[in-house]
């Protein structure tokens, strides 16, 4: 018996005494699900980004008269008052979301909007399937679609970890963690469509390579299924994640291409999946503009600086150096950089540390893991992830902070977050014991800040200061804990499910020995 054979034998005998049937790791989709939950619960209807445009989306694509009806001109549209004016607070960050008990959540009089996907601006999918969960209660019925995108998401990590090769939950465990604090949490559990094209980028890729590699035909089944679902999901919600899947698909067909009838076979379906993400991303009128450059004047968005506000004439080569210089602020936005919601949501410059030094860590060592083919792609996305935002904005004449802000990047983030901890060659990928412990506190003390900021915001207005949300609560949601039950609820479900995951991926590494040169070629798509 090899070294490694005998210390994989020795590692999963020990898992069985200490844990008999049980493991640990059977609880991580229920912490899961109470950590982005207590997401869910931790703001209003209407906080994310341009949740009033997304929202009367969704109850137009009922097709019922009493939810939504043709305006006056063709544009236009008839909705409750209260799904287009849920943000009320948006943009202020000291209005708590009391606002919203003005509103009527549970009448019929419509109001007219143009604010809506009346003209194809979006792919229609996400749209559908949220409009199963529209009900005569508005409150409920968002809620509920919260519900069951948290739902999803867990549904597929978690068939997707079983699935896999044990080599390969690293890429799915640690590409999650590493890549979702705070930004990717608060979109998972909102209703936003930017939620389903993360999640479906990030299972997409892995779903197919996971379905090359697999040799049983059980397994290989499924996987192509949740890889088909994923396409959907990104494709069907947003155009530009049309795009991130197709590129998804790229990487994988770089890393598992060889000369056989097998990959030939096998690349039938992704082959399908590219002509589906492409029929969406040409349909997309969201897609066109940004091509061509997103227009400036008063849709931009911006979280304007005094050195941004002096560079209004910017044009030029003089514009293409900024924009590529500032790009990455884009990416340190994901991690708490910028505010979440409607940009007025600010997180405290711990969170955007921890979080960002727990990838930055975890993606050097993930390289010390590295062949040419896994170098090539993790080079390829690294500049994709530069060059698109600076055509972008500098098509159309807008700097950094204007127009294109970090959760349009988001998936190409965790696609590249997956691929650096990505097993390649003979060399396994594994954190030492002190490592685990610091990534395991930096996670979940960032989560704890996050969260706690986020009610706050919500709950009372930034201009409350204090750590008990339950004093002084403009706002909450009716039915629900008491806001500190929520945070500290949600917060210890995050600690426990990053502790059992670490645990988790030490224990994988012990059952997954060094790869020797005759056996690569059986348990490695790298050939």
């Amino acid at each position: 018996m090899r070294p490694g054979s005998q210390q994989m034998s020795s590692a999963r005998s020990g898992e069985t005494r200490r844990f008999g049937r049980f493991r640990l790791i059977f609880l991580a989709p229920f912490f899961a699900l109470i950590a982005l939950t207590a997401w869910a619960f931790a703001s209003p209807m209407g906080a994310s980004p341009d949740d009033d445009y997304h929202l009367v989306s969704i109850w137009c694509s009922t097709g019922d008269e009493a939810y939504c009806q043709p305006g006056s001109v063709e544009k236009s549209r008839f909705v409750p008052e209260a799904v287009l004016e849920s943000p009320c607070y948006a943009f202020f960050d000291n209005r708590s979301a009391e606002c919203q008990e003005q509103l009527d959540f549970t009448t019929d009089e419509l109001v007219e909007t143009a604010r809506g996907n009346f003209v194809g601006a979006y792919p229609p999918v996400y749209y559908s399937v949220m409009s199963v969960f529209v009900g005569d209660n508005i409150l409920v019925s968002v809620m509920l679609m919260r519900l069951f995108n948290i739902l999803l998401f867990v549904g597929i990590t978690t068939a997707l970890y079983v699935l896999l090769p044990i080599q390969r939950r690293p890429a799915l465990v640690w590409g999650w963690l590493i890549t979702t604090m705070p930004l990717g949490l608060f979109l998972i559990a909102s209703n936003n469509p930017s939620g389903w094209a993360i999640a479906g980028v990030g299972t997409a890729w892995l779903a197919l390579l996971g379905y090359y590699e697999t040799t049983g035909r059980g397994k290989t089944i499924a996987l192509g299924a949740l890889f088909t679902l994923a396409v959907f999901m990104a494709a069907g919600s947003r155009g530009d994640s049309a795009l991130y899947v197709a590129g998804a698909i790229g990487v994988v067909w770089v890393l598992t291409f060889e000369r056989s009838r097998q990959f030939v076979v096998r690349s039938a379906l992704p082959a399908a999946m590219l002509a589906v993400s492409a029929v969406f991303f040409l349909m997309s009128r969201q897609v066109s503009s940004g091509i061509s450059g997103f227009s400036g004047g008063s849709n931009a968005q911006t979280i304007g600086t005094q050195a941004a506000d002096n560079l209004e004439n910017l044009a030029g080569f003089g514009l293409l150096a900024y924009n590529l210089l500032n790009v990455p602020s884009l990416w340190v936005g994901v991690f708490g950089g910028w505010s979440l919601g409607w940009i007025d949501t600010s997180m405290p410059a711990v969170v955007t540390l921890l979080a960002l030094a727990v990838f930055i860590g975890i993606g050097f060592a993930g390289l010390s893991v590295l062949n040419a083919r896994k170098a090539f792609v993790v080079a390829g996305v690294g500049f994709v992830l530069w060059a698109l935002p600076t055509y972008v904005l500098t098509q159309g004449g807008d700097k950094v902070g204007e127009q294109v802000q970090p959760r349009y990047i988001l998936p190409l983030i965790v696609l590249l977050g997956g691929l650096l901890v990505l097993q390649a060659g003979r060399k396994r990928f594994t954190l030492g014991r002190v490592q685990s412990v610091v990534v395991v506190l930096a996670l979940s003390g960032a989560n704890l800040v996050a969260l706690h900021m986020n009610m706050r915001r919500y709950i009372t207005g930034n201009d409350v200061p204090g750590w008990n949300l339950n004093a002084g609560a403009e706002w909450f949601w009716s039915g629900a804990p008491a806001p500190m039950v929520v945070w500290a609820v949600g917060s210890a479900a995050f600690a426990g499910l990053v502790v059992i995951l670490a645990r988790e991926m030490s224990i994988s590494a012990a059952l997954v020995p060094e790869i020797d040169s005759s056996e690569e070629t059986k348990l490695s798509a790298f050939r």
